[in-house]
């Protein structure tokens, strides 16, 4: 029986007691006048009930005749004589009769007048008189009742104190069975069975002692087949004494089938936006299957079971067609509401299973329909009679099972198997269907991971393809590096990094992030990267860099439709000198490691660079920053995939980084050690089977050493035409002493040459730099700004043939500004063999 809903408690009044404020008795609300007359008709006695009636007081109408009092007719086409005529005639009279009130209105009052005797054999009249339009309310109600009785489809009992049967309808003694006539005087422990009676003549008892009344409460039918909604109240007259209960009961049965009907299909639809929500996130064939299991048991099946061909569940592709390739299939994914022998013998997770094509499985496979098996005799038959998986499912009680193919696109993926044992009802056809929806969007959902891992395969093959497969290792530097592609529920994105060789042994360093993922963004960044080098190859500064690029965004875009945004750090070190120019384009910033000289102790710190927009921002502008790097420190390059966490500041997890760094401990500073403890510090879920990391991370560790001290040289001129001949001259000492005689007459040659354009444009000093390294790098600098042009002189013409001579004898040559002007430099190649270290001087 469900909960009921009573009155509350402090409106009930006791049993046996008028209410406070309850209605007066009957008889007070009726009136009933009486009024005595003599044979003549005059009033020997007026009732204070029928004063209260007419008005008139008893003084005035004693001894007066009653036709005083009559309205002009006593009923339609009836005089007052005529109620004294049928008086003598039969001794009584009923009728309807107009009396005048004392105020001048008339009350319509029924009358029964019957002829008496004394004791001592005079006649007189004794009449009753009440108000028609009050008992016509008392007629009304009453017949109500009566109609409530009758017509009611509810069953309509009422109890007497007892809790005896005192009156019931038609209505009632059809719901239990039985005539109306068997139930009086009979109590619900007589006419309900065991497992009801008692309950119901307690909650009888409550109701009669208690007064609270009992609202819809829901119970078997006596047959258990059906469900009744059975309400109680007290019954009380107008003076609150108790007179027993009352009890009405209606049949719920179709309601309540209507309602589990309905709550099965909320049920239903709840299932499919579960499975429709977790199935979506998921881009794996693996996580896909297991979610689908664990989703359905308990709240569909008992036991559940995913088996998909192991191409599959290796990223394959099981073929296009028709029909599943031929071939053992992995049960991937299982579920059950409890594990035991029985269940891992049934369903073996990870275990190969084949079938034959005449079983119910080999027949789904070949055809493609769903199957329901609702016998056991047909479940045995699932496979073939021997095999030990039959046996285990007759030990849990299967009972009932479904096969239903995973088909997407015109291929079948796999199979879907659900059973239901013990008590739990079979499947029906509303189940089929339903599994059938679920069976259609779990294939679609393996579809799409089968699609992605594909996408995602040619991806990654295509950004590891883009990115350096080997890093230059220039004098002086050791880098270190780590590209980890995200996981799979993030697509690959457009991460890189770049170490780019620069004349005089310096080192450009690039680490970059192409905002998007897939294909699109691993394209981009092939061409965003070679766009870089080819700049790098200019060797401007890093900002102008920056900014070239970001001019060619438009051009490196993978469509007009899609705009490209990336950010850049761009890097160049000069090992000559131990500078590190730096500018970034809304990129995260570098973290500097260093070691203390005296405690051997290692700090980091982020190094401040101004930040500038990211590349695809329209006219967008760069500044760079000179840093110096201590011998043998490290620069640390990264994209945010390595710090930044969901919900978190990105600083919090720079703060991070560089308290990591700084616990890697005394001894020699390994690079592949650095990388391998970042990451698994930072992102350790990017070093070990599972969803991996969130975005991609590129991480580039580069270790700065400077040149020997006998490898380069420098000195600064005066711009006055009698230090041409010294620069000659300091050149020449300073190549003789490294022992490149075999250079000094050309690369004299070329420095005069440069040095003389320097000093015909330039207003102020003129530096010289000579660096040994892979090559001879020789340096010109001034501060005019403007870079010089080559041109082709005449045959009579005695100059402009400078930068034409700088461009045949060397190897390579160019321009760059710096910040007090330009450098115009060119490299030769040195003579075999290694040269031999001496030396150097220094002159003026």
């Amino acid at each position: 029986m469900s909960t009921s809903a009573e009155s509350p408690r402090d409106e009930v009044p006791p049993a046996g007691s008028p209410a406070p404020g309850a209605s007066r008795p009957l008889l007070d609300t009726l009136r009933i006048g009486i009024v005595v007359l003599d044979p003549g008709g005059r009033i020997l006695l007026w009732s204070p009930v029928a004063e209260r009636i007419l008005g008139w007081p008893e003084a005035l109408v004693l001894g007066r005749h009653l036709t005083e009092l009559t309205a002009s007719s006593c009923s339609p086409g009836e005089e007052a004589g005529d109620v004294y005529g049928q008086l003598l005639r039969t001794g009584s009279w009923r009728g309807v009769i107009l009396l005048r009130h004392l105020n001048g209105g008339t009350v319509e009052v029924e009358g029964r007048a019957s002829m008496m005797r004394r004791p001592d054999g005079s006649p007189f009249v004794l009449a009753n008189l009440v108000e028609t339009s009050r008992l016509a309310g008392i007629e009304q109600e009453l017949a109500a009742l009566d109609a409530l009785f009758t017509t009611s489809p509810l069953g309509i009992a009422l109890f007497d104190t007892e809790q005896r049967f005192v009156r019931v309808n038609e209505a009632l003694s059809r719901l239990h069975g039985v005539a109306p006539e068997d139930l009086i005087g009979r109590s619900v422990l007589d006419v309900l069975p065991e497992h009801m009676g008692p309950q119901i003549h307690a909650v009888q008892r409550e109701v009669l002692d208690s007064g609270r009344s009992v609202i819809d409460l829901v119970t078997l039918s006596p047959d258990r087949r059906g469900a009744r909604s059975v309400s109680f109240g007290r019954l009380t007259d107008r003076t609150g004494r108790v007179h027993g209960v009352s009890c009405t009961i209606m049949d719920i049965t179709e309601r309540r089938e209507a309602t589990e009907k309905v709550e099965r299909a909320r049920q239903r639809l709840a299932l499919l936006d579960d499975i429709g929500a977790a199935l979506g996130d998921l881009l794996e064939v693996a996580p896909v299957a297991d979610s689908l299991a664990h989703l359905l048991v308990p709240r569909f099946c008992d036991y559940a079971g995913v088996m998909l061909p192991a191409v599959l569940l290796e990223d394959g592709d099981p073929g296009e067609g028709e029909h599943l390739r031929p071939g053992p299939l992995v049960q991937a994914a299982v579920a059950a509401k409890r594990h035991s022998p029985e269940v891992d013998r049934m369903l073996g997770l990870h275990e190969r299973v084949r079938f034959t094509p005449d079983s119910v499985f080999g027949k789904v496979l070949a055809g493609g329909r769903a199957r329901l098996l609702n016998s056991a005799g047909s479940i045995t038959e699932v496979t073939a009679p021997d095999d030990p998986k039959v046996a285990a499912a007759t030990g849990l009680g299967i009972h009932s099972l479904m096969v239903l193919p995973l088909r997407a696109r015109g291929s079948v993926l796999g199979l879907l198997v659900i059973s239901r044992a013990g008590r739990r009802a079979g499947f029906d056809a509303d189940d089929l269907a339903l599994a059938e929806e679920i069976a259609g969007r779990a294939s679609v959902s393996l579809d799409n991971a089968r699609l992605y891992a594909r996408e995602r395969d040619a991806a990654v093959m295509l950004q590891r393809s883009l990115l350096p497969q080997s890093l230059p290792e220039p004098p002086g530097v050791r880098v270190g590096f780590r590209y980890v592609p995200g996981s799979s529920r993030a697509e690959v994105g457009g991460d890189w990094f770049d170490v780019i060789p620069l004349a005089g042994g310096r080192v450009a360093f690039v680490v970059g992030d192409v905002m998007g993922h897939g294909l699109r963004a691993a394209a981009t960044m092939g061409r965003l990267r070679t766009a870089v080098r080819t700049l790098a190859d200019l060797d401007l500064p890093p900002a102008e860099v920056l900014e070239r690029v970001n001019r060619l965004s438009d051009d490196l875009a993978a469509g007009p439709d899609e705009p490209m945004m990336a950010t850049c750090l761009y890097a160049v070190h000069d090992p000559a000198t131990g500078e590190c120019a730096i500018a970034k384009a809304g990129h995260v910033p570098p973290v500097l490691l260093t070691r203390d000289g005296s405690t051997g102790r290692l700090s980091a710190r982020p190094v401040e660079v101004p930040d500038g927009p990211p590349i695809g921002v329209p006219g967008a502008l760069h500044e760079e920053i000179r840093v110096h790097m201590p011998a043998d420190s490290v620069l640390v390059l990264y994209t945010d995939g390595l710090i930044e966490k969901r919900g978190e500041d990105i600083t919090d997890g720079l703060d991070r980084l560089c308290h990591t760094l700084t616990g890697l401990g005394g001894g020699e500073l390994s690079l592949e050690k650095l990388c391998d403890t970042v990451l698994t510090t930072l992102v350790p879920e990017a070093g070990r089977p599972g969803p991996g990391a969130e975005d991609d991370i590129a991480l580039l560790a580069v270790q700065l050493g400077g040149l020997s001290p006998g490898d380069s040289a420098s000195w600064v001129f005066p711009a006055r035409s009698h230090s041409v001949r010294r620069a000659r001259s300091v050149v020449r000492r300073t190549l003789h002493d490294w022992g490149l005689t075999e250079l000094e007459d050309s690369v004299v040659l070329l420095v005069s040459e440069l040095f003389t354009n320097a000093l015909r444009y330039a207003r102020g000093p003129i530096g010289v730099r000579l660096v040994r390294g892979g090559s001879l790098l020789v340096e010109v600098s001034d501060p005019h700004p403007d870079p010089p042009l080559p041109r082709r002189a005449g045959p009579e013409e005695e100059s402009g043939r400078g930068l034409h001579l700088v461009s045949l004898e060397s190897h390579r040559w160019g321009t760059r500004r710096d910040p007090a002007g330009k450098t115009v430099w060119f490299e030769v190649h040195l003579p075999d063999g290694p040269p031999e270290p001496t030396d150097q001087r220094t002159g003026r």
